[in-house]
């Protein structure tokens, strides 16, 4: 089965910018819902998700029927493709029909809680404890919970446990560390690590944790801690311990690298884990990202789908799709489709019992402990300044600037100056 796919694998923000203002403009603002009466009987309900892959849709769809028959009704599931799912979303909340549970990728959240489409989940007693701040942070808005993600996922080091022995070097930890693998473990036919640096928010996903790690700051893209976590990948390239062909490979491509033995060391997700174990001729394992410096904080990006309650018209409907999503969102679910998927847990405890049983996850386990959302600092703004980054990636890696010169360019597109 094809795993999940990774965050903005599948490309949503293209409309995410222009989302609030035609939710307004077709009359969906912040009133409340209407037309419906406390009595009104609810049997049936609707979802709508981007889980197109065949095995992935009868996944979602057998844990919606089981939530909703918990809730007494029945759920309706539709799955669109990715790209899809936010113009989709915005045709149906101008005509009135949004479905009365709706899945988004978590930075899509912040631009449909503001512009009152969604319903706070604590009006419904929906249960957040135990869920990790980051996770929670990534469906909030405002001080409210709009939506929680059942699993989430983040980055890791996959590492080719023959070429690192070959080459006589360990598991990197630092950013020193990656580049003496990276170059030990290049030869012809074989780069030593291999990245997401094409022109996408995929590209952004996997710079932030070496921004962020290295004290970088997605407001302040101009400082000598960004220019310095661009550099690494920069020099890389330069130094052939990666390929130029970065620059044109999305995370699939990177995967694709790895398996066929064409990248010692990639950075991707776990949701590549489903292929990887089919592979017979690879042994490969995961450590979490390599730090600046040892003793470093790692701080990586937060990824993962967040389960919402759209403003239908009718509380009664919103009741028990409130219902259904608490469901969801129990430990069990939880480590259902944490087993299912590849994913990581929401809640803490759940997590680390995960982790200890299958410990080809621990290291996404641990690197989701301190992930941030990516909409924390910027909230709606965050899809500007993720183009800015991965555009200054691009100038950089491909040499056509500095990474001073790029960065500088990059926050002056992300704040307007």
């Amino acid at each position: 089965m094809k795993a999940p796919a990774g965050p903005f694998e599948r490309p949503l923000a293209a409309l995410a910018a222009t989302v609030a203002l035609v939710l307004v403009t077709a009359g969906c603002g912040t009133g409340g819902p209407v037309g419906s009466s406390p009595a009104e009987r609810v049997t049936s309900l609707t979802a709508l998700d981007y889980y197109t892959d065949t095995t992935e849709h009868a996944h979602w769809g057998e844990l919606l029927t089981a939530c909703g028959k918990k809730a007494g009704v029945t759920v309706e599931q539709r799955s669109v493709p990715g790209p899809s799912l936010v113009p989709t979303v915005v045709r149906q909340a101008a005509a009135r029909t949004l479905p009365d549970l709706l899945m988004l990728d978590n930075p899509d959240l912040q631009q449909f809680a503001r512009s009152g489409t969604l319903t706070p989940l604590g009006r419904y007693g929906v249960r957040t404890e135990g869920f990790g701040p980051g996770i929670l942070s990534a469906g909030t808005y405002e001080g409210e919970v709009y939506g929680l993600a059942p699993t989430v996922n983040t980055l890791a080091l996959y590492y080719d446990k023959d070429a690192l022995a070959e080459a006589d070097v360990a598991v990197p930890r630092t950013w020193d560390e990656l580049r003496k693998a990276a170059r030990a473990t290049t030869r012809p036919g074989r780069h030593g690590l291999a990245v997401d640096a094409d022109a996408s928010f995929e590209n952004t996903f996997q710079f932030l944790p070496f921004l962020w790690s290295n004290g970088g700051d997605e407001r302040h893209l101009d400082t000598p801690q960004a220019a310095e976590a661009l550099r690494l990948w920069a020099d890389l390239v330069r130094d052939g311990a990666m390929s130029r062909s970065v620059l044109t490979w999305n995370q699939g491509n990177v995967h694709e690298q790895f398996l066929a033995g064409r990248a010692a060391m990639m950075v991707n997700g776990p949701w590549r884990m489903t292929e990887l174990e089919k592979a017979k001729d690879l042994r490969w394992g995961v450590a979490p990202l390599p730090v600046p410096r040892a003793g470093a904080k790692l701080v990586t990006p937060l990824g993962g789908e967040v389960w919402t309650v759209p403003r239908s018209g009718s509380e009664a409907r919103q009741q028990k799709a409130a219902q259904v999503l608490d469901c969801l969102n129990d430990p069990a679910s939880m480590r259902t489709l944490a087993v299912w998927h590849h994913t990581v847990p929401s809640r803490t405890d759940v997590a680390a019992r995960y982790a200890k049983e299958v410990p080809s996850m621990a290291a996404f386990v641990q690197g989701v402990q301190g992930a941030r959302a990516r909409t924390r600092e910027l909230g709606p703004a965050w899809p500007k300044t993720a183009t800015a980054i991965h555009t200054a990636v691009q100038a950089a890696v491909s040499g056509q600037q500095t990474p001073e010169e790029a960065l500088r360019r990059a926050q002056r597109t992300a704040t307007g100056s």
